[in-house]
């Protein structure tokens, strides 16, 4: 079993795959990848299964020691990452050998970036999951972030994985905007015409409240009709919520699992990765789109998945 060991920890590591699902019911978050394309894409890229757990390293990557050879791959965010403080690519499998040190610079784009490791990471599985869910300390390395002098068990696999490249139609192009496309929550009623015109139709700034559980906009304050209250309801990945002040709150992987504020949109699945690749200061709009239109959307993303 090879390991890695953490010299530097970054900002927030953690382990994370695509997440706990089957509990919200007993109100536990289904956690995972903020960006599951770019977790999948990494697994894909070193012969993983790709919902295997990965590192997923927020804004400033770790700093990360090899103890034996070892496949990764790195995708998402560009962080400029080196091997040995030499620059290597991204979106593609790269091989590395017994003391070789993996580090992370400036951000150039982007806010996340996932590290897949050949054979996946070796943590416990909590409730079918490795993630880590920072708030309830549940699963990942003791349920927290990465800190320095961690050292992780990295399955090696017992196939040799393919050196593969993604294509160029697969590595996504994150921009300090994006126009994010939603369906009509439900409960878009609670609101006036006015309050539906400034939601499609503003520019909001994603503030700096935002984390893995959500993301506060600010700008163009959203009117109810009369109430900001609902009984409490289920919250999806993606779920705008609208409370009492009117600045939108995109609800994210970390999500609790119901909420009492009117739902006034969902972000359609497959834009999901890039909302999960913004940070504080980008700018987003948003763009309504009916149910089919989403699910032909997503078929295209889960089809670049698959691409050769």
């Amino acid at each position: 079993m090879a390991k890695i060991k953490t010299i530097k920890s970054g900002i927030q590591t953690t382990v994370q795959d695509t997440g706990r699902w089957g509990y919200q019911q007993y109100g536990m978050p289904v956690s995972g990848a903020m960006d599951t394309y770019s977790l999948q894409l990494a697994n894909k890229l070193v012969g993983n299964n790709l919902n295997e757990a990965c590192l997923e390293a927020t804004i400033n990557g770790p700093t990360i020691q090899f103890e034996e050879d070892i496949y990764i791959s790195l995708c998402g965010a560009n962080m400029q990452a080196k091997i040995n403080n030499a620059e290597v690519e991204m979106y593609k499998t790269l091989a590395v050998k017994t003391g070789d040190i993996l580090s992370f610079g400036e951000l150039i784009n982007g806010s996340r970036t996932y590290i897949a490791f050949s054979g996946g990471i070796k943590v416990p599985v909590i409730m079918g999951s490795k993630s880590t869910y920072l708030r309830g300390n549940i699963g990942g390395l003791n349920g927290r972030q990465l800190k320095a002098g961690d050292e992780l068990e990295i399955g090696n696999s017992s196939d040799e994985p393919e050196i593969k490249k993604a294509t160029s139609s697969q590595i996504p192009d994150y921009k300090d905007s994006f126009t994010a496309r939603i369906i009509a929550g439900p409960e878009s009623g609670y609101f006036t015409l006015n309050g539906l015109e400034k939601f499609l139709y503003s520019e909001f700034e994603l503030s700096d409240q935002c984390d893995r559980m959500g993301y506060r906009l600010s700008g163009a304050k959203i009117e109810h009709k009369s109430t900001a209250e609902i009984i409490s309801s289920g919250i999806t990945f993606g779920s705008v919520q609208v409370p009492m002040h009117g600045e939108s709150i995109i609800m994210m992987a970390d999500r609790q699992t119901t909420g009492g504020y009117p739902r006034i949109a969902n972000v359609i699945s497959a834009d999901l990765s890039y909302i999960a690749q913004l940070k504080p200061g980008d700018k987003i709009r948003f763009e309504e789109v009916k149910l089919d239109v989403a699910y032909k959307i997503l078929k295209v993303q889960r089809n670049l998945l698959n691409q050769d």
